[in-house]
């Protein structure tokens, strides 16, 4: 008997895989990190190897509490910020539900739902659970805090709730975070792989009203954060003001790299995130073959429906430089 079983998204970030397979080092440009992540000095402790992580978190939750003027029982943790997406859906979208995604968006919300049972709507009006990826991945468009609270109204209208991935707004502008508002019908997904540029550290972090937390907490499998990863987290909470450096570097470099794209005859919609999206007006496959030659990697965003786009990371200036070359030498 033939099953309707969704398969796995498509990710950026293979720089490792292509190491391996050819023993080049390549520019990765589909993974979209902070170029310039603070600098700081971490340990974990070795002694703690021996024990099993609390799996209460409750010295990391007091961390992330203190960090955003929460209370612990609104905050889940879990092994990277697709687990949490992984297990906010199971809780929240089992049985018949349904979800509503805004198109081009990150697949593994869709994916996330279906495994959980539930089924595409075709408005936010007429789903159980709305996701929103802010900045949007893979566009970089930047919801407006004051446009979101009145989505949260009217989503609450039909007893609904809002699903909102920050993952990326550290980088992008965290004035129009919604990680200060309390409200049942909201969730507030983190991250710091993207901020820190650490994504060997699988660490995510979310908000939300205590009883779904509970529910999150009591699905999420036991010490899915290592040791590693929660002395990471506990010292890096402590630099997030540094960020602001962050943001000035990539904004500066976004506008150089977009107006030299552009001047490719390629086409850049504005983003306020640590990536653009390029518009090539054609099939991209073929040209994300030719940068591999150039030891260049880039998202190809035929996944997310975009065949004719690629995605590519913010990086530094001299990489940036590189990037450029051979997209010149690819387009000609």
């Amino acid at each position: 008997m033939a099953v309707d079983f969704p398969r796995s998204v498509v990710h950026g970030g293979t720089g490792k895989r292509q190491r391996e397979n050819t023993g080049k080092n390549p520019l990765d440009f589909s993974a979209s990190l902070n170029p310039l992540p603070p600098r700081f000095t971490w340990h974990c402790d070795p002694a703690c190897l021996s024990s099993y992580p609390d799996n209460e978190y409750v010295q990391l939750k007091e961390c992330i509490a203190h960090t955003f003027h929460r209370e612990p029982e609104e905050i889940c943790v879990g092994n990277g910020s697709i687990e949490l997406i992984r297990v906010f859906c199971s809780v929240m979208l089992s049985g018949k539900k349904t979800y509503f995604a805004e198109s081009p968006t990150f697949g593994e919300y869709a994916l996330s739902a279906r495994l959980a049972g539930a089924s595409a709507a075709r408005t936010s009006e007429a789903a159980n659970v709305s996701f929103v990826c802010n900045p949007n991945n893979p566009t970089g468009e930047l919801c407006r805090h004051s446009d979101l609270m009145a989505r949260i109204k009217a989503i609450s209208s039909h007893e609904g709730m809002l699903f909102a991935d920050e993952a990326f707004i550290e980088l992008a502008d965290p004035s129009e975070s919604l990680v200060d508002v309390r409200a049942v019908p909201l969730f507030v997904l983190r991250s710091l792989t993207k901020s820190f540029a650490v994504p060997g550290i699988r660490f995510g972090y979310g908000f939300g009203d205590p009883d779904l937390i509970a529910k999150i907490e009591t699905v999420r499998p036991p010490w899915s954060v290592n040791a590693y990863a929660e002395a990471f987290a506990l010292q890096a909470f402590s630099h997030l003001d540094e960020l602001g450096k962050s943001r000035d570097y990539i904004r500066k470099e976004r506008d150089w790299l977009s107006l030299r794209i552009e001047e490719l005859r390629l086409r850049c919609p504005p983003s306020s995130a640590n990536y653009l999206l390029v518009d090539c007006a054609c099939n991209v496959g073929p040209l994300c073959t030719q940068l591999e030659t150039h030891n260049i990697l880039v998202r190809d965003c035929t996944s997310f429906g975009l065949a004719s786009c690629i995605r590519v990371a913010i990086r530094t200036h001299e990489e940036n430089e590189q990037l450029v070359e051979a997209l010149s030498a690819c387009v000609r």
